[in-house]
């Protein structure tokens, strides 16, 4: 398992503290199932076009959940770059099966204009991406909720955890990635397999 993805292991009482994993790592083999983490937190947040936007209204998708911030220059534009790769790889699958969320960690600046702007210059597919922000109290509850620390600079940059999570269609968080240096092939087959899941049902 490659050193930036986790499953379930010590780490995991740093994102949400009381959750019980399933299981340390997933089982080799092609076809092997992803561990339970536990209830992924809910939230409703405002999207790039001023509409809210609830996790427990992606219900039935697997939900692929990042915490960036628009003026940042360099590690957030990475992680966004990677994951427009990875959305138009998902084909038909992007939007109707798979959904992106980008949430904010600097919403004093992030409007939902300025979260659209972002998103339009790096490629995001808005039929099934959506750049999230909201109150301070409301980034704030949700980024403790997911295990992200923030702190903001005098000078405006934002110091913060990088930690993208993969939710599945009933709503439970399965594998999370650390850093933007994951390899996105993983990430594809982790999701691939989520899919999996949903079509032997």
């Amino acid at each position: 398992m490659n050193a930036s993805r986790f499953v379930a292991t010590a780490a995991l009482t740093l994102v949400v503290a009381g959750w019980a994993a399933a299981a340390m790592g997933h089982e080799d083999g092609k076809h092997a199932r992803l561990s339970k983490i536990g209830p992924a937190p809910d939230f409703t947040l405002t999207t790039q076009d001023g509409h809210p936007l609830s996790l427990a209204s992606l219900r039935g998708k697997v939900a692929v959940a990042t915490f960036i911030y628009a003026s940042c220059t360099d590690t957030c534009p990475l992680l966004t770059a990677k994951m427009a790769g990875i959305q138009k790889r998902l084909g038909s699958d992007f939007g109707s099966r798979v959904y992106f969320i980008s949430v904010t960690v600097d919403p004093e600046r992030d409007t939902p204009e300025v979260l659209g702007r972002y998103a339009r210059t790096h490629g995001a597919n808005l039929g099934g991406w959506a750049f999230l922000t909201g109150s301070p109290a409301q980034i704030r509850d949700v980024s403790r909720s997911y295990g992200i620390f923030v702190k903001k600079q005098e000078l405006g940059d934002v110091d913060h955890t990088f930690l993208t999570s993969i939710i599945d269609p009933d709503g439970t968080l399965r594998v999370q990635y650390m850093g933007v240096r994951f390899d996105p092939e993983e990430m594809l087959r982790d999701i691939r397999s989520l899919l999996r899941e949903g079509r032997a049902r």
